[in-house]
């Protein structure tokens, strides 16, 4: 018998559960991810102008966060030359690589960052834009 793997769901988080989402997926360091993800947000994209965020829960135990925004954004990363436009939802999850990506290595000893890194990552194989994010981040 073939066992074929099942993707990846995403879920929003709802409003009463917001204040728990950082604390549980971060501990410590929790401001200083949801900083770093608004942060490489703000530079990669010169369409994002703040506002409301969404967080995202994931099966397989990980999590982003993306704007709330439904326009489409463009994104800029000058490190690879990638210029590209995509989704809100994408970015968000472009931005939460690239933030996780760089505290990890910040705080190496704090192993939670790079799984959640991979946890996402994983997901990411399977989003419908994930060849504008795999490129972004490369």
């Amino acid at each position: 018998m073939e066992h074929t793997k099942q993707p990846i769901r995403a879920t929003i988080v709802p409003d009463d559960e917001r204040l728990d989402f950082l604390p549980r997926h971060f501990g410590h360091l929790m401001l200083t991810v949801e900083h770093q993800v608004h942060s490489w947000l703000s530079t990669l994209s010169r369409d994002y102008t703040g506002g409301l965020w969404h967080f995202y829960s994931l099966e397989n135990s990980g999590c982003y966060m993306a704007p709330a925004a439904p326009e489409r954004l463009r994104i800029v990363v000058k490190n690879n030359n990638f210029v590209g436009t995509m989704s809100a939802d994408a970015a968000g999850i472009t931005a939460t690589l690239f933030a996780l990506s760089h505290l990890a290595f910040k705080y190496a000893r704090v192993e939670v960052l790079s799984t959640r890194f991979l946890q996402l990552r994983d997901f990411a194989a399977e989003h419908a834009e994930r060849r504008l994010i795999f490129q972004a981040i490369d």
